[in-house]
């Protein structure tokens, strides 16, 4: 909306609204209570229609006003719990500011770097509550075509240990269907069962059971996985799989240890500095 046609709009409304303010900014009054000009001007979308410009100020104008009513009758009739409302405003007032200033203060002093000695000694305290309630495992798996015409050689170089024969398999990543090679990470197994869909119950238990090469054909192709490590649930999850939650909890415990160092520095400052006080009955 221009501010032209923010103009007309309001004399528009103050012609038929035969105004009494407190003062010619003012366009409406409940009781005591005034809305001006400058305010409505920070109600209205920047992009409203002229069709639309006049319906909506008259909206936003008895919304206030609904507001502004509502309020009066609300004090007039619950005026005895007004005081607790004040004591609870007021006490969330001084949480949002001390809680503003502990951002703050956490922002500036804060040691944000967690060292890979800090991550290994706080995982090593704590390994109890890093128990899975889900199955891991490391593996890698090939899915190609039955109609591929030399099998065996990517069999071959599939089942190999050596990372120019891996290399080799990739390069040849257009003839397959979908593949991870990655074998260092950890998965979860309720991942890889969704990833190939026709692993079933049975092929769970051998991925469960460390079977280090097994092969699955379906419909679509044929599978190769090869299983390198299993983690169980209720086992000690690898520090690697749960490394972001691990720094996670160390600046958490920084942050703690930071704004209780700061609260007992004010406390002694203040004592020490006569400027708070507990006085005792002698």
């Amino acid at each position: 909306m221009s501010k032209y046609l923010v103009y007309l709009t309001f004399i528009i409304l103050l012609q038929s609204c035969d105004q009494r303010g407190n003062g010619k900014d003012s366009i409406a009054r409940v009781y005591d209570s005034y809305l001006y000009q400058s305010e409505l001007i920070h109600m209205l979308p920047g992009d409203l229609s002229d069709s639309d410009s006049i319906l909506l100020v008259k909206n936003i104008i008895n919304d206030w006003a609904k507001k502004q009513l509502l309020l009066k009758k609300a004090e007039i009739n619950i005026g005895d719990s007004l005081s607790e409302i004040d004591e609870l405003v007021n006490q969330y007032r001084q949480d949002l500011v001390i809680s503003k200033y502990k951002e703050a203060v956490i922002e500036q002093y804060l040691d944000t770097l967690s060292t890979s000695e800090d991550i290994a000694k706080f995982y090593d305290e704590n390994k109890e509550i890093f128990k899975l309630n889900e199955e891991l495992v490391k593996l890698r798996y090939i899915h190609f075509s039955n109609q591929l015409n030399n099998p065996d050689e990517f069999e071959e170089l599939f089942r190999s240990s050596k990372k120019d024969d891996l290399d080799s398999l990739k390069a040849k990543e257009l003839q397959l269907i979908s593949y991870n090679l990655n074998d260092s990470i950890w998965i979860r197994v309720e991942d890889i069962m969704k990833k190939i869909k026709s692993l079933n119950k049975d092929d769970k238990n051998r991925i469960l059971k460390k079977t280090s090469f097994f092969e699955k054909t379906d419909s679509l192709g044929v599978y190769l996985v090869a299983v390198k490590d299993v983690r169980l649930r209720g086992q000690i999850a690898p520090m690697s799989y749960v490394l972001p939650t691990v720094k996670q909890m160390i600046l958490h415990r920084r942050k703690l240890e930071l704004i209780k160092k700061i609260e007992e520095t004010l406390i002694e400052d203040a004592i020490t500095n006569k400027e708070f006080e507990i006085y005792e009955d002698e």
